[in-house]
Parts: C-alpha cells; sequence; structure tokens
C-alpha cells in the first residue's frame, strides 16, 4: 500500500473518531459513568482506558520520529506482527474480548469529563504525528510496544494498531449507548 494513503486513512479515521467525541462529551456525568454490571466499563472508563495507553505511545511515537533518520519511501509493507496486532484490535461481530494488563484498566476509578480533554488533546498530538510522518519510512522506523521493550513495530503498524485499538473501544462505546438506549 502507498504509505502515504496509509497516513490520509489514518488521519480521517482519527478526524472521525474526534467528531465522535465531541458528540459523546454533551452527555451528563451519570450517563457517562452508568454501567451495564460490575465488570463492564462504562464511556469514561473506555475513553481513561485509551488515555492510559495515549500516555504511553503518543510520546514514544514522539521520541522515535525525532530521531528517526530513515527517509519516506513510496509503499508501505505491513509486517506479519504489526499485521497481526493491528487486525486483532478491529472490532468484530462475535467480539473477542482482550484482558487489559491492570495498569491501564480503569474499571471503578472516579472520572468525570476531564478525560476528554486529555484524549482530544492525545488525538490533536497523534493528528500531528501522522503528518510528521509523511517523511520518514514507516517501515524502517521502529516503535516499542506498551508490553514488551525488545519487541518493537514498524511505525506504520504502530500507527494501525494505536488507531484500531481506538476504534475497538469506540465500538465498545457505541454497545454502551444502545444498552443505556443514548442518543447523539
Amino acid at each position: 500500500m502507498k504509505s502515504e494513503e496509509v497516513i490520509e486513512s489514518l488521519i480521517a479515521k482519527t478526524k472521525l473518531i474526534n467528531i465522535q467525541v465531541e458528540n459523546i462529551k454533551r452527555c451528563d456525568l451519570e450517563t457517562l459513568n452508568w454501567r451495564e454490571n460490575q465488570n463492564s466499563w462504562s464511556i469514561l472508563e473506555c475513553i481513561e482506558h485509551l488515555n492510559r495507553y495515549g500516555d504511553y505511545y503518543i510520546p514514544e511515537i514522539e521520541k522515535t520520529l525525532e530521531k528517526s533518520n530513515f527517509k519516506n519511501e513510496e509503499d508501505f509493507n505491513s509486517g506479519l506482527l504489526g499485521n497481526y496486532f493491528a487486525k486483532s484490535m478491529l472490532p468484530k461481530e462475535n467480539r473477542n474480548k482482550i484482558k487489559t494488563f491492570k495498569d491501564k484498566n480503569p474499571i471503578h476509578s472516579k472520572l468525570d469529563e476531564t478525560v476528554f480533554y486529555t484524549f482530544l488533546k492525545q488525538q490533536n498530538i497523534l493528528l500531528d504525528l501522522l503528518n510528521r510522518s509523511k517523511i520518514v519510512s514507516l517501515n524502517k522506523t521502529k516503535i516499542k510496544i506498551s508490553i514488551s521493550k525488545f519487541i518493537k513495530l514498524k511505525l506504520g503498524d504502530t500507527f494501525q494498531f494505536y488507531i484500531n485499538h481506538i476504534i475497538r473501544h469506540f465500538d465498545q462505546i457505541e454497545k454502551i449507548k444502545k444498552l443505556k438506549n443514548i442518543n447523539f
């Protein structure tokens, strides 16, 4: 796939997510904290979970981008592991549950609307990083993943994984909205 097309697609997905957040954040705090049961996440917990991943990936990508000496190539070729991770994050009809790491699990945290401001700030930085990545190699620039400092993914795969992870949790938010009968 063309490197430029990959980045433009990810920018478009990120902008769409930002529009969704602007709509969601209009809900009252009680609705945002509603959960189906004691073991399920609320809307705010979904966003906070994403913030916790953003706290790792945003600085890691930024630091790596600043140091990258690899020039962009015309084509991006997803790696075997990176492609697997990215695709595994996409929502599926029969949702595949993935146990989250304790430090990334916000369940029963006391949360308010400020999680949206953190998220939107991270999203704006992400858009900037996507634009800045147009001049570096999506193939040769490597990012350490959050679960192991020894595994590195191609920058293009990392972006796809990270944004697919956000999409996954926005799908979860849509399911919460249906259960709670929230319309916006």
